[in-house]
């Protein structure tokens, strides 16, 4: 599938993209790991259906009771129906510099205690009755075709942020600076190593750094010394050892989550590398 561009595939000028900007997105079919570049970050308002969205170094799943802060840069997105007849997320698109604009505005409120946390690509968001009310705000907005429609927008997204500072406090505070440093996400090992027992596959991978897929491969081989489907097919197959030891789960249950097609590739991949079947694992 084609790499999205979000949010200028919204705009009709793409070249000209606001610091803040709302767009109703509906499907009425799945989608599964959409390659996603964010040039904003983006608040997701979830109304019906399911998003699933797989970062470099993480992953989150929520439901419309649920709402997401996402970090600009690339991700893979699922979006499904579920037992809805139709996908319906309310998206709130924003610069870093619009929410520099409320740190210099607020700067003897946003006041983040010294603390050393990781810093993730995502905040989650409970849906509220302020958020309920606040996504219904946001709508009235876009129904309004006045000069001042960017004004009243850029004062509802200052509410926003002030809201859930005062709702989640420091951790939402310190995730907020992190939108506006200028560090990378995440080095080439950190994203490897942390879908390494995924069900990813190498262009997808290739694609959370950044990369095309021949690139990461010449790039994988200069790091590991080894092929990256050959790193990647041991790491999954002892991932897979480990479970099966735990007694829990069987092969049929532990093969779609590390990336293999069908039962009886996983067993020969399986018995190649350990001598033994998936059901003789004890």
């Amino acid at each position: 599938m084609k790499n999205q561009n979000i949010p200028e595939i919204f705009i009709e000028k793409q070249n000209q993209v606001p610091d803040l900007l709302i767009h109703d997105f509906k499907m009425t079919t799945d989608v599964v790991k959409n390659k996603v570049n964010l040039s904003l970050h983006m608040f997701s308002f979830l109304q019906s259906g399911s998003k699933q969205v797989h970062f470099a170094n993480n992953s989150v799943a929520v439901n419309k009771d649920q709402s997401l802060l996402v970090k600009k840069g690339n991700c893979l997105m699922t979006e499904l129906l579920l037992n809805d007849k139709i996908y319906f997320c309310k998206l709130l698109f924003f610069s870093s510099d619009s929410l520099k604009k409320i740190f210099k505005k607020h700067r003897d409120l946003l006041c983040l205690k010294k603390t050393v946390k990781k810093t993730e690509s995502y905040f989650t968001i409970k849906n509220d009755n302020y958020i309920n009310s606040f996504v219904d705000s946001l709508t009235s907005i876009q129904q309004i075709k006045t000069k001042y429609s960017q004004d009243l927008l850029t004062i509802k997204f200052e509410e926003l942020i002030l809201y859930l500072l005062s709702v989640y406090g420091n951790n939402f505070m310190h995730f907020l600076q992190s939108l506006i440093s200028d560090k990378g996400n995440s080095s080439f090992r950190k994203i490897v190593e942390a879908n390494a027992e995924s069900n990813l596959k190498l262009e997808e991978i290739a694609f959370l750094c950044n990369m095309s897929l021949s690139t990461f491969k010449r790039h994988f081989i200069a790091e590991y010394n080894v092929t990256p489907g050959k790193w990647l097919q041991k790491k999954r197959l002892e991932k897979a050892k480990e479970i099966l030891e735990e007694g829990v789960l069987n092969a049929s249950q532990v093969y779609p989550n590390l990336g293999y097609n069908n039962l009886s590739n996983f067993s020969t991949a399986f018995k190649k590398q350990f001598g033994i079947s998936p059901k003789e694992v004890k």
